[in-house]
């Protein structure tokens, strides 16, 4: 059972860090998703594709808990717990440098691409929307 709820958790926050939003059903484990509909131009084409989503969504809405995408502060809040533990002195100052300038997004992923703590920035994120689909799973159920 305990694999089972990893295997959620894990699978939730990869959409979420997809940037979709996730419905989950603790009655039957099922896992409905969608992107977020404001990546769409046309709502019309939106709910042509995600027609049978929606409907699952809207006749199970008692039973389905919601986890929406992060938000920007929360998302920033997690880069900077990852600058918090960087050892490297100099990149650490580099990155909170970063954060303090236009387009911190944009400019924290071109410094984390291009440096040696690539994976470990993947790691540790996957590792904080894992414990916060954790946690939504645990108020909510």
């Amino acid at each position: 059972m305990e694999n089972s709820r990893s295997k959620i958790i894990k699978e939730i926050a990869q959409e979420l860090d997809c940037g979709n939003e996730c419905y989950f059903n603790p009655k039957t484990n099922e896992i409905i998703t969608i992107p977020n509909f404001s990546n769409f131009l046309d709502e019309e084409e939106f709910r042509e594709c995600f027609n049978d989503e929606l409907k699952n969504i809207k006749w199970n809405k008692g039973h389905l808990i919601k986890i929406e995408p992060l938000e920007s502060f929360e998302s920033f809040n997690i880069m900077e717990r990852f600058i918090d533990q960087i050892p490297d002195t100099l990149f650490k100052s580099h990155l909170e440098n970063i954060l303090q300038k236009r387009k911190p997004f944009q400019n924290f992923k071109n410094s984390i691409d291009n440096s040696d703590f690539r994976q470990d920035w993947f790691d540790f994120k996957k590792n904080q929307l894992e414990r916060i689909v954790e946690n939504q799973l645990k108020l909510n159920l």
